[in-house]
């Protein structure tokens, strides 16, 4: 089981370091037509809209700043506790 919930560690930790390259490409405003941008870009998309969809139907208004990326790493982390709880 130790196995599998490092397996799922390095998963997480892959995912996070794509959101926070992707954080640093949108502060560098290298787009989406970089072919490592879209790369990156096409690797957190599903995980971070559905989060910006949630803040939006739930009606916070975060003006021009994007909480989804950070909201995408906190989950992650939780999730990644759970499974620890369960899996060791």
């Amino acid at each position: 089981m130790f196995t599998l919930y490092r397996a799922i560690s390095i998963l997480f930790d892959i995912i996070e370091l794509l959101i926070v390259i992707r954080i640093i490409f949108s502060f560098l405003r290298i787009g989406y037509y970089n072919p490592i941008g879209r790369f990156i870009y096409e690797m957190t998309e599903p995980i971070l809209a559905p989060i910006r969809e949630l803040i939006y139907k739930l009606g916070i208004d975060t003006g021009m700043f994007d909480f989804s990326p950070l909201i995408a790493v906190l989950l992650l982390r939780v999730i990644l506790s759970i499974l620890r709880a369960i899996l060791i």
